[in-house]
């Protein structure tokens, strides 16, 4: 076992203020690995009908459990789930119970009640960078060329059937199953445009004539993508400055290795890795995680990878490079005349120590990715 203990702090923080966690995720990603690592747990795989049996009268179950954590992995497997955690937390309010899935909690129509109040949520990401050393991972481009799911992040070569076979699954158990979607085959391509298109800006319209279906079709497999994960969507920022994107969000795929697999690359360029690296700080980002996030473009193109609002009148903004010694300010100087304060922060793989440059007049933090939370965490 891998112990991943940033991770296990998340779910300890969430139980200090209520009783139940729902960790999300992506299929193979390490929900069940990580919940067998808590310690002294009653532990059930619901997707087993024998296990699941065992909560068909939840009060008689919940009564008779003498450890301190209830697991309940694959939870959404259960005919009537919610009612299931609804009794666990209103009637057992001492235990901790930690429930896994793939998607977000109210996601499907198992989940009549979604337990405000009840529940925190933490969506377990692909491996981190700063996780690398404890996979025995040390080269960077292994981790972006193979993506973070652990079964493909450890193999010895990036392995096309697993994301194949991956893909295949989580269509079948993630979004036919629970959302009722009948299209495999346009469904699957449109997963493939994403991938391939990811990190740019959403074309709706574009991915609609591609893939097959209609623009409100797209839209609604977009929010399936979003409630399984398997997609990310940054709104753009706009704080009242001239001439800004307004409407149309960036979109990135979940994971580095599946982007790999359906752009068809086996080997990585340099300009390749400065693509991924953005997806590996934005899986960073979210790991932290904050209010808000975004991205900044104004309609010359200029672009801000991430802006973090911190109050009304602060926004860091961050940017991405795969070489620090490329970095150039422009772009930052624009979206500095609008938004005057906040830190400025260049994230690198070439970057060992934080150290500080003035550029164009502003004065700029260069960090080493694993410097990214504590900095953030620890906001001035």
């Amino acid at each position: 076992m891998i112990d991943r203990p940033l991770w296990k702090q998340r779910l300890a923080a969430a139980w200090s203020k209520v009783p139940l966690v729902w960790l999300a995720g992506v299929r193979r990603v390490g929900k069940t690995v990580l919940a067998k690592e808590l310690g002294d747990a009653e532990f059930l795989n619901c997707d087993l009908p024998a296990e699941a049996a065992r909560l068909a009268d939840p009060e008689a179950f919940f009564r008779a459990v003498s450890k301190p954590l209830v697991i309940l992995d694959e939870v959404h497997q259960l005919p009537d789930p919610s009612r299931v955690l609804k009794i666990a937390t209103d009637a057992f309010p001492e235990l901790k119970i930690l429930a896994t899935g793939s998607s977000t909690l109210a996601a499907t129509r198992k989940f009549r009640d979604t337990l405000t109040g009840r529940k925190r949520s933490v969506v377990l990401e692909p491996v981190l960078v700063e996780e690398l050393p404890a996979f025995g991972i040390q080269d960077l481009k292994v981790r972006l060329l193979h993506g973070g799911l652990p079964p493909a992040l450890l193999s010895a070569a990036p392995d096309w059937e697993f994301y194949a076979e991956w893909l295949d699954s989580y269509f079948a158990r993630d979004v036919q199953e629970l959302f009722r979607v009948e299209k495999r085959n346009a469904f699957l391509l449109l997963v493939e445009l994403i991938l391939r298109q990811s990190g740019g800006l959403a074309e709706i319209t574009s991915l609609a004539k591609h893939a097959g279906v209609s623009r409100p079709t797209v839209m609604s497999w977009l929010e399936v993508l979003q409630a399984t994960h398997a997609v990310r969507l940054l709104r753009p920022f706009s704080g009242g400055g001239r001439r800004e994107l307004l409407a149309r969000p960036k979109i990135y795929g979940f994971d580095t290795g599946f982007i790999c697999h359906a752009r068809g690359w086996d080997r990585l360029r340099p300009e390749d890795c400065g693509q991924l690296w953005e997806h590996l700080v934005l899986d960073t980002l979210l790991s932290i995680p904050l209010p808000r996030l975004h991205f900044w473009r104004d309609e010359s193109g200029r672009e801000i990878d991430f802006v973090i609002p911190q109050t009304r009148s602060r926004v860091d903004a961050l940017e991405t490079k795969w070489n620090a010694d490329a970095f150039e300010a422009d772009n930052l100087a624009h979206f500095r005349e609008s938004y005057q304060h906040g830190r400025n922060l260049v994230i690198a793989p070439n970057i060992t120590k934080p150290y500080t440059r003035r550029i164009k007049n502003l004065e700029i933090e260069f960090l080493p990715v694993e410097q990214l939370r504590p900095t953030l965490t620890n906001r001035p």
